[in-house]
């Protein structure tokens, strides 16, 4: 008798710590929190002859289509930059541009894993420029579908002459 109660006891002891280890992991996988919420930033367009839009706009990682780089993701895991999806500089300009009326388009480089932005607004970069990316007043480090934007934020896509 009391080897099967020894017997019962350790098969109830190696179950429950067999669920006790099971747990954190589940737990964990439930408490990852959603990267890619909407959020609401101010997006900018200044080209050569001044301003060509200023708005808000709520945004977050998505597929992006141009005519010139066709549809790629632009969520922020591009080339690795970050573990999971977020909202971008590049997403929020193609939110801006559907839904205020406006066009952009882009070249997509496999190299970068992300898009160059070469004309908005009718405007092109053409040889002598380029539009660059900035945050905050501070240029992305990195691509526009690879960098991180937080609600408040202000993006900015500003013509530049070489």
């Amino acid at each position: 008798m009391r080897q099967t109660i020894a017997r019962r006891s350790t098969i109830a002891t190696v179950a429950l710590a067999l669920a006790l280890a099971a747990s954190p992991a589940v737990a964990e996988a439930q408490a990852k929190p959603n990267t890619n919420k909407a959020v609401k930033v101010t997006v900018s367009v200044q080209g050569p002859d001044g301003l060509l839009f200023k708005g808000k706009v709520n945004t977050k990682g998505h597929d992006v289509t141009t005519a010139t780089g066709g549809t790629h993701k632009c969520d922020g895991t591009n080339g690795g930059a970050n573990p999971s999806k977020v909202p971008t500089p590049t997403a929020a300009l193609d939110d801006a541009a559907r839904k205020k009326g406006f066009t952009w388009d882009g070249t997509w480089y496999a190299s970068f894993d992300d898009f160059s932005v070469d004309t908005i607004k009718n405007v092109s970069g053409g040889g002598a420029a380029y539009w660059s990316i900035a945050v905050n007043g501070t240029p992305t480090p990195v691509g526009g579908c690879q960098f991180k934007i937080n609600a408040g934020d202000q993006v900015s896509f500003t013509w530049t002459s070489f």
